[in-house]
């Protein structure tokens, strides 16, 4: 149920989104506690505050207002640490003859108004084969910790100083191996015929996967956490934002083949309308959309589940991880996957099936990789 504190938390996210004016009067009085809450919880403080100073019909108490200045101050701060962290770390690897794409992150906050407010999250970089294995070589020599890699998807995390790095092989979800068949093609475009784009980050050029390439990594890679552990509103807003800033130059043609190739046009329709019906997207920029009772019903009970889960499902209780041994641990965590895929087979009854028998085989090989 989307409450009046729900529904102003919105409407400011829709404002800063969209640096657009926020009639507020209309949800009375409402709990701005509450709302810096859900703010954090989906990773979207910077945009809420954003949304307060387009609020004009409407006094915020100064006190609440001051709450969501601090903490912008330290996304921004945050922000530009990593930014310098980034263009450094890059410069290292280049000067190894490493070379390698920022995706996700820092590279899709550049389509923001206002970069520097976008809650930063990990550092991920996307490398080819060989690539890949020279930086995993190279930075886990300095590293602070290193996690245990996914070596069938070629995924590695670690810590350096006080950043988490992620190096990624393949972009690959574990959901769908319809999904990572076309995540195939973006590769060879990102690799083999060199489709990215730049940001010029301080001094130094950080490459990032060409708009077309982009929109279907972090379509596909939100798509994987929602059938899994969940998603935020930030992995959506950002979706929103990279459409939006390249709409001029998007080639739709390949876009639409790509999706429907892939078998997730219906995510695509539903996650959309939700865009554009709860979010704010103009409807005419987002592709593919077209308002019906069965998307905004579908748009509905994921936004449902995206408030009630937080940003990356960090409402869950996750404490069994710890307290329990391997094995119960294991059995817990599927019978919870199993549990959230039937929530999600009553919004996509034909994909999630599927899905789940696919991210089953997934876990059960990279028990034995």
């Amino acid at each position: 149920m989307i409450n009046k504190n729900n529904q102003a938390f919105l409407a400011l996210l829709r404002g800063g989104l969209w640096e657009k004016d926020v009639e507020f009067w209309k949800y009375g009085s409402v709990d701005f506690s509450e709302i810096l809450r859900l703010a954090l919880e989906q990773s979207v403080v910077g945009l809420v505050a954003a949304g307060l100073e387009h609020v004009k019909d409407v006094k915020v108490p100064q006190a609440d207002v001051l709450q969501f200045v601090g903490q912008t101050l330290q996304i921004e701060q945050r922000n530009k640490a990593m930014n310098a962290f980034i263009a450094d770390l890059i410069q290292r690897l280049r000067n190894e003859d490493i070379y390698t794409l920022l995706v996700k992150g820092q590279g899709v906050a550049q389509c923001y108004e206002r970069p520097l407010w976008r809650s930063a999250g990990d550092i991920d970089f996307y490398l080819s084969k060989d690539n890949y294995e020279k930086a995993k070589t190279f930075l886990t020599k300095i590293a602070s910790s290193v996690d245990e890699e996914d070596r069938r998807r070629m995924h590695l995390g670690m810590t350096i100083d006080r950043w988490v790095v992620e190096l990624h092989g393949t972009m690959y979800t574990e959901i769908s191996n319809r999904i990572n068949k076309g995540l195939d093609d973006v590769e060879d475009d990102l690799f083999y015929r060199g489709s990215v784009r730049s940001w010029i980050n301080g001094n130094v050029q950080i490459f990032l996967p060409s708009a077309d390439n982009d929109i279907v990594i972090v379509f596909t890679h939100f798509l994987g956490h929602f059938y899994g552990e969940g998603i935020g509103l930030r992995q959506i807003c950002d979706w929103c934002r990279l459409l939006w800033t390249y709409r001029e130059s998007l080639n739709f043609g390949l876009l639409e083949s790509r999706i429907k190739m892939m078998g997730v046009m219906s995510e695509w329709k539903a996650f959309g309308a939700l865009a554009v019906e709860f979010l704010g997207m103009p409807e005419e920029m987002m592709p593919f959309y077209k308002k019906t009772k069965s998307n905004s019903r579908k748009a509905k009970r994921i936004l449902d589940i995206v408030l009630t889960t937080g940003n990356m499902g960090h409402n869950k209780d996750g404490s069994y991880r710890v307290k329990c041994a391997p094995f119960k641990r294991n059995v817990m965590t599927f019978w919870r996957r199993a549990g959230e895929f039937a929530r999600i087979s009553m919004i996509f009854p034909l994909n999630a099936v599927g899905f789940f028998i696919t991210y089953v085989k997934a876990r059960v090989r990279s028990l034995y990789m």
